[in-house]
């Protein structure tokens, strides 16, 4: 029998120390195969669509949606939107052209700055957090339009960390309709991104949204992603608190991403409706077509 507190016998079966280095191993060809497959039945088969639109970021995961884009669906049929702000890195330009011109992808670059500033002109108490999240809404307002444009899907760039820690700026980075990384922790897209042979300088950079200066992301949470994406594994996968801090977890590192699983659960969900009938959309579980 499971003792109270233990993980079940299926998950004690092969426990490993933190910083296992085979803890989130993939096997990167199988994988790069299975979301080049993805891309192609999500947009061609389900939804109608030849061509995708993508935010170029300057950083990781939106170059390696790009690479897999354009290995599934042909370079020709991937449009890239870079969308700086005035105070954005000039690094995160430059990176976003390199890898546009590497895959031989349309690309365009449109300035958020006056429409930014258009609305924060009469926000004058707006902080750093408003301000970001005004920025990423904004580029998703461009986004949607480029996609009406060019009669292109736009894709999602998110990885697994960022959404269960809560890490992005909800009706905006989560909005696309398909999501390739979806279910990648940041510390495999990494392992992805080297096995696709993205720019160095890209992917051995600081991980950041690029939304106030010198921000990043290991900074905001205060752990990083390689130890955040083992305790998120352990957890995901059933094992108690205890468990991890028997085997060298420490307490403060356990609190600080269980705190912020836990305290963002409601953004990783579409709205809430108050049910009325036996017809409510995403709710009602013995009807599981959504009309």
């Amino acid at each position: 029998m499971t003792a109270p507190g233990e993980p079940l016998p299926v998950l004690r079966a092969r426990s490993r120390p933190p910083d296992a280095p085979d803890l989130l191993r993939l096997n990167p060809q199988l994988t790069t195969r299975w979301l080049e497959e993805f891309l192609r039945h999500e947009m061609r088969f389900r939804r109608g669509f030849q061509r995708a639109v993508i935010g170029i970021s300057g950083g990781v995961d939106s170059a390696l949606v790009a690479y897999l884009c354009a290995r599934a669906l042909g370079p020709e049929n991937v449009v890239g939107v870079r969308m700086p702000y005035r105070t954005s890195n000039p690094e995160s330009l430059a990176h976003g052209r390199l890898v546009t011109e590497r895959l031989g992808i349309e690309e365009h670059t449109i300035d958020i700055s006056p429409m930014v500033d258009g609305y924060l002109a009469n926000q004058p108490d707006a902080d750093g957090r408003r301000r970001g999240n005004v920025m990423a809404r904004a580029r998703m307002i461009v986004l949607f339009d480029q996609s009406e444009r060019f009669r292109a899907l736009p894709i999602g760039t998110g990885n697994k960390s960022e959404r269960l820690l809560g890490y992005f700026t909800w009706h905006a980075d989560d909005s696309p309709p398909i999501n390739p990384l979806g279910d990648l922790f940041k510390t495999q897209v990494w392992q992805l991104a080297r096995y696709l042979e993205l720019p160095a300088e890209i992917v051995e950079k600081p991980a950041s949204a690029d939304l106030i200066v010198g921000q990043t992301d290991e900074a905001d949470f205060g752990i990083a992603y390689a130890r955040a994406d083992q305790i998120l594994h352990y957890l995901l996968s059933g094992y108690p608190v205890d468990w991890l801090l028997r085997h060298g977890f420490t307490a403060s590192d356990v609190a600080l991403v269980k705190r912020r699983l836990d305290g963002t659960h409601w953004k990783r969900h579409l709205s809430t409706f108050a049910m009325l009938s036996s017809t409510s959309i995403h709710d009602y579980y013995l009807r599981p077509v959504d009309y």
